[in-house]
């Protein structure tokens, strides 16, 4: 027997005799991570302005139950804590200290808003603790170089603004537009995408802008302003109530602009129907995932696999609000990030994964629509198809456009 033969049989039978599985030798192991667990953290704001997307974090424990029900992944169940931070930043950072200092979470997971996620943005990445799929489109959060940690999942604001920029200059090049932007940098992303999309042309054409406090009670004032502008371009980048305000108010006061609503408020069950979907008739928006109220998806595997899972999960949720959608496929991609990194469940084996994903198409994503990431572009989503309301459903329209 030669001397390495005899080596590995000792090193083997030794485990062995210690009560140690052979294979366990080449696990290894985070935070918050066992041979029959996986603890990830989140915040959401269940309460306060922004509840309506308190959905997301409900989604996303349904998945996860099912999933577990399956056997979770690789044989480890899922245990996500998700503490409601109401939409306050100060919130957020309490609990997601919490989370990484005490509740030790392997990774934290689909943190909802840009403001929420920027006050603890430095604090994640000093602490070197996955913060994927964040809940927001930011640019900010596709910056490898000052930020490895952290990676987003809504297609970056100032790509989706520039995909408008572009339809703006093909069908309305004398357009004079006017904005409306909440005041923060979920805003602000979105009017510099569509500033730098519309490029020299930008002074000329926006002739009004106008932005509002996630604590103001209306934005009705704004939009009568932005028509007093004569504007017959609309740029809406608000959210929850705040789209819905804005679309109802453009109604009463009789105001037609083509009005280009962001996909954050372009849910139908959240914001159309709170609205009046007769006040939204001709809006646009760009889509990059399916939509739940279109009758083209009726006999789509991938929507009736979604259904099902709202059914018999959460069966409280509104089917046709989109933002369950976002939720959904949050979950299914950190599913198969965890999957990826099998028995080397480490914070750096996390974000190795979630940083070499190639063309992963998700069923709930629209067709051709691809899942990309480099350790050099963070990036997740980059292209989308513009769609209009009709009414009923929004009713999508052109070829899919990429950044």
């Amino acid at each position: 027997m030669n001397l390495k033969l005899r080596a590995l049989l000792l090193s083997t039978s030794l485990l062995l005799l210690q009560g140690i599985p052979v294979g366990w030798a080449a696990k290894a192991y985070g935070p918050g991570v066992s041979d029959s667990e996986i603890k990830v953290g989140s915040t959401a704001p269940y309460s306060g302005p922004q509840s309506v997307y308190g959905t997301l974090g409900r989604t996303e424990a349904a998945y996860f139950r099912m999933i577990n029900e399956q056997g979770g992944v690789n044989g480890r169940r899922i245990e996500l804590i998700s503490l409601d931070d109401a939409y306050v930043p100060a919130r957020t950072v309490e609990h997601t200290r919490r989370l990484v200092e005490q509740d030790e979470v392997l990774l934290l997971f689909a943190q909802t808003s840009t403001a929420c996620n920027s006050a603890i943005h430095k604090y994640v990445n000093a602490k070197a603790v996955p913060h994927i799929l964040v809940s927001s489109g930011a640019t900010k959060w596709a910056d490898p170089k000052n930020y490895p940690w952290t990676l987003g999942f809504l297609m970056s604001y100032q790509i989706e603004a520039r995909i408008y920029a572009r339809h703006i200059l093909d069908t309305r090049p004398n357009a004079r537009i006017a904005i409306l932007y909440q005041n923060d940098d979920y805003g602000r992303d979105y009017v510099k995408g569509l500033k730098d999309g519309l490029g020299d042309k930008a002074t000329r054409m926006i002739v009004a802008e106008a932005s509002y406090e996630t604590t103001d009670a209306t934005v009705d004032s704004q939009i009568v302003s932005l028509k007093a502008s004569g504007a017959d371009v609309f740029f809406d980048v608000s959210a929850s109530k705040f789209a819905a305000q804005a679309i109802r108010k453009a109604h009463e006061i009789g105001w037609t602009p083509l009005h280009i609503m962001n996909s954050i408020g372009s849910s139908i069950g959240a914001v159309i129907t709170p609205a009046g979907p007769e006040k939204a008739v001709g809006m646009l928006t760009a889509f990059y995932v399916k939509d739940p109220s279109d009758p083209q998806w009726r006999n789509d595997p991938g929507m009736l696999e979604y259904l099902a899972f709202l059914r018999k999960y959460y069966p409280e949720a509104d089917p046709k609000d989109g933002i369950n959608v976002w939720g959904y496929l949050m979950a299914q991609g950190l599913v198969h990030v965890l999957r990826q990194a099998g028995d080397e469940l480490t914070r750096e084996n996390v974000m190795r994964q979630m940083t070499s994903i190639r063309d992963l198409q998700l069923p709930m994503m629209l067709p051709g629509i691809l899942w990309n990431t480099s350790p050099d572009d963070y990036f997740l989503i980059e292209s989308a198809q513009l769609a209009r309301f009709d009414g009923k459903q929004w009713v999508r329209f052109g070829k899919v456009i990429g950044r």
